[in-house]
C-alpha cells in the first residue's frame, strides 16, 4: 500500500499508457501500402517523435505562438515528408497520417489497470496532447478516463508547473491529493517538485531499439510498479 492515498491519479499518456511507436509503424505502413506509397516508416516515425520536444520548446520560448500538439505534429510531418522524399501524398493523406496519433493502441495492462483504478480514484491523462486528440484516442483504445487534462486547457506543455498544478486547481484538490503516474522519471521529478504524489512503471519497449533511459526508477517515488495493473494492486485496488 502507498504511504498516502491520492484522490485523483493522472497519467502521462504517450509511451506510458499507449504504445505510440508500434501503433504508428503499423498504422502508417498499412496506409502507405493501401495508397501505394513506399517509405521507411519506422525511421519517419522515430524522426517525428524526435521533433516532439523541440517543437514544444519553440512554443514555450515564445518563438511560436501557442498551438496544439496536433498542429505541431502536422508541421513536423510536413517537414519530414519532404526530407524523406515521400511523394504522392495528398492533403487528405497528410491529414490522415497526422491523425495517427489519435489511433494509438494501449499497452496490454493499461485498460485493465485503469479500470481497476477508476473504481476508487478519479483518473485522467495529463498529457501534452490536446483534448480532442486524447478524447479520440480514448474512444479508439477503450481507455476509461473520468476527465481529460489536455495541454490546451492550460495553454502550457509539461513540464511547466501550470500543468501539474492546473489539475489540482481544476479538481479543487491540494497538490498532494493528486498522483502523477508515468513511465518517465523526468516527468515525475517535475510533478514531485510541484507537490504531487508520484508513481513509476517502466516501458522498456517504448522507443524500440532506440530506448536509452527510464528502464527503472531513479528516485524513491511513492509507488514503483511493474505496470499499471501492479500499480493498482499497490494502491489496494
Amino acid at each position: 500500500m502507498a504511504v498516502k492515498q491520492p484522490v485523483a491519479i493522472v497519467f502521462d499518456t504517450f509511451g506510458s499508457v499507449v504504445d505510440w511507436r508500434s501503433s504508428l509503424i503499423a498504422d502508417l505502413a498499412a496506409y502507405g501500402s493501401r495508397r501505394g506509397v513506399t517509405a521507411d516508416w519506422p525511421a519517419l516515425i522515430d524522426a517525428w517523435r524526435a521533433a516532439y520536444h523541440p517543437s514544444m520548446q519553440r512554443v514555450r520560448s515564445g518563438e511560436l505562438p501557442w498551438m496544439t500538439l496536433d498542429k505541431l505534429h502536422r508541421a513536423s510531418l510536413d517537414r519530414l515528408v519532404a526530407e524523406f522524399g515521400i511523394k504522392n501524398l495528398s492533403e487528405d493523406d497528410l491529414a490522415h497520417l497526422n491523425l495517427g496519433w489519435h489511433r494509438l493502441h494501449p499497452w496490454p495492462d493499461a485498460v485493465p489497470g485503469l479500470t481497476r483504478l477508476k473504481s476508487r480514484f478519479i483518473i485522467g491523462p495529463l498529457s501534452n496532447g490536446n483534448v480532442s486528440l486524447l478524447l479520440n484516442m480514448a474512444k479508439f483504445a477503450g481507455i476509461p478516463w473520468d476527465m481529460i487534462f489536455g495541454s490546451d486547457l492550460f495553454r502550457h506543455f509539461k513540464p511547466d508547473p501550470e500543468t501539474y498544478l492546473g489539475v489540482a486547481r481544476m479538481l479543487d484538490l491540494r497538490p498532494d491529493q493528486v498522483m502523477m503516474a508515468a513511465a518517465h522519471n523526468g516527468d515525475l521529478a517535475k510533478a514531485r517538485a510541484c507537490g504531487l504524489l508520484t508513481a513509476f512503471f517502466p516501458r522498456p519497449a517504448e522507443y524500440g531499439p532506440h530506448q536509452q533511459r527510464d528502464y527503472a526508477a531513479d528516485q524513491d517515488w511513492d509507488i514503483v510498479a511493474t505496470d499499471i495493473e501492479d500499480m493498482a494492486g499497490r494502491l489496494g485496488v
